[in-house]
């Protein structure tokens, strides 16, 4: 269920994210894949730039999601792409009173 709260919009129970440790929302229409690195929680879009895989269908590995499709190493909190000029769109995150909240505009890369 997304709640809108300012620019920020409800996600997810950050109890159901540490539960899977990778988890897909809809984010105003906007299919976003939420990942658990540590005590840390990103947002990238959930479809790959390279073959329009599911990135919450992948693994959280090292600190690095994993596509499915053909292994892509992406780094959550920027969304680049290791070895490859690609970046994956990503998500401002914040984690208020076990709420995960979703800024549905893509964040620039850095």
């Amino acid at each position: 269920m997304e709640q809108q709260t300012g620019e920020w919009v409800q996600a997810a129970p950050l109890a159901e994210v540490r539960r899977r440790k990778r988890l897909a929302v809809t984010v105003e229409g906007r299919r976003i894949a939420l990942f658990l690195v540590g005590d840390d929680v990103y947002a990238l879009d959930d479809v790959c730039v390279h073959k329009q895989r599911s990135l919450s269908k992948g693994a959280v590995l090292n600190g690095r999601v994993i596509c499915p499709g053909h292994q892509w190493v992406f780094d959550p909190a920027t969304g680049r792409v290791e070895g490859r000029d690609e970046c994956q769109p990503s998500h401002a995150v914040r984690v208020e009173d076990g709420v995960v909240y979703v800024d549905p505009r893509r964040r620039d890369p850095e």
